[in-house]
């Protein structure tokens, strides 16, 4: 029995010993489970508060977006509201402080100038006007013609004297007449003469009176200012007359300079009693020539013209003090054909079997611009056979293809020799 009672005890001591085990490992359980719930919750929270910060820096960001666009649809509305200005001209400016300004619509007016712009306000300047008072507000810069700025103005053409064949003797009375006035004025003041004022080139279409013009702006590193003759027609009155005097002042204010104008006939022919439109081209010749006379006095500024049909142009514009040297550009002979061949044939893969004294003995009557349009067309044809060399049946067929092209008549000009 004692033993019984002994196993009894110890089995019911392991009972007792078991359970409080358990509710131990129970009470463990629930502070573990209590502390990972709280972690849990902090976690959140924070992350909460970075989203919210987000949230708050992307809205901050879009208010300070929208206060911009508020300001400038303000400064728009208040432009929309401001009154325009009136342009003027400054006719004079008194002691007092005020200056007489022509308006658009010709009528005068004696205005105030704020202090600011007193210092500045000089005879012939356009200025702004305030539309009610008429106080000048503002100065603007002189205006020219839109057109002046489309035509074609090179700081320094690339065109040098050594790409121009058969013209040693034309490139040397333009040496004198304008890159030695250009590069050398004291030469002309040490010997008490004046320097040629322009130089009129003309000759037929194609011997290179435009390559010479810009040779000569290479070599002076002038700007190139070149225009047609053509382009100084206009239909309205006195349009023709404001674009002249805007390409003179444009040439002045990029001097040392060269205004080229190609095809002057179309705008100094003989003037006769005509029509009003010719009355237009008239005006503007006269324009022309005033501009030519008042050009004396202007250092670094060179005109060069250019035309195929001198016999048409005015003796006013002919005359010494316009166009001091006139110089004949005429057709190349043999051996300046030759010259051109290879300046242009320079560049080219040519076959040794090519002579190019032959082909200019071919080539009789034709200019520098049908033998380049010679060598152009044989690299076409070589071109079109997949060959790497320009061959000699590609430059025969070339010249038959130049000499079938019409050429140009001259019988008109007959009429007037």
């Amino acid at each position: 029995m004692k033993e019984l009672d002994s196993i009894v005890y110890k089995v019911s001591s392991s009972e007792r010993l078991l359970t409080n085990e358990a509710n131990l490992m129970a009470e463990a359980n629930v502070k573990k489970s209590g502390s990972y719930d709280i972690y849990d919750y902090v976690f959140s929270i924070e992350e909460q508060l970075r989203t919210m910060e987000t949230e708050k820096q992307i809205g901050t960001a879009r208010l300070n977006q929208l206060q911009l666009e508020i300001e400038r649809m303000r400064k728009e509305l208040g432009d929309l509201k401001t009154p325009p200005l009136v342009v003027g001209v400054i006719e004079d400016v008194l002691a007092d402080g005020t200056a007489v300004v022509k308006n658009s619509n010709g009528m005068e007016f004696q205005v105030k100038i704020i202090k600011s712009l007193e210092e500045n306000v000089e005879i012939g300047k356009r200025v702004a006007m305030n539309q009610r008072s008429l106080v000048i507000t503002d100065i603007l810069p002189d205006s020219k013609d839109w057109r002046v700025h489309a035509m074609e103005v090179i700081e320094k053409p690339k065109v040098t004297f050594t790409e121009i064949g058969g013209l040693e003797k034309e490139a040397l009375e333009l040496e004198e007449a304008v890159i030695l006035p250009l590069l050398k004025p004291e030469s002309f003041e040490r010997l008490g003469i004046e320097a040629p004022n322009g130089v009129l080139l003309h000759g037929a279409p194609g011997t290179g009176k435009t390559l010479l013009a810009k040779a000569v702006a290479n070599k002076t590193n002038s700007t190139f200012i070149s225009l047609s003759g053509s382009e100084l027609v206009r239909k309205y009155i006195g349009e023709g007359s404001r674009l002249v005097r805007d390409v003179f002042k444009l040439a002045k204010e990029k001097k040392p300079s060269i205004i080229f104008i190609d095809e002057i006939d179309a705008v100094g022919s003989h003037r006769f009693a005509t029509a009003n439109g010719d009355r237009e081209v008239q005006r503007t010749m006269m324009q022309l020539l005033a501009e030519m006379d008042g050009f004396n006095e202007v250092k670094g500024v060179k005109i060069i013209g250019a035309t195929n049909r001198i016999d048409m142009l005015d003796p006013a514009l002919l005359r010494s003090g316009r166009f001091d040297r006139i110089i004949e550009i005429p057709a190349p002979n043999r051996n300046a054909r030759a010259k051109i061949f290879g300046i242009h044939s320079a560049k080219m893969a040519l076959d040794s079997s090519i002579d190019l004294s032959a082909l200019a003995e071919k080539t009789e009557g034709l200019t520098g611009a049908d033998i380049k349009s010679i060598c152009t067309e044989a690299g076409m044809f070589a071109l079109r056979k997949n060959r790497k060399k320009i061959s000699k049946s590609d430059f025969d067929e070339a010249v038959k293809k130049i000499f079938r092209q019409p050429q140009q008549d001259d019988s008109h000009q007959k009429m007037f020799t």
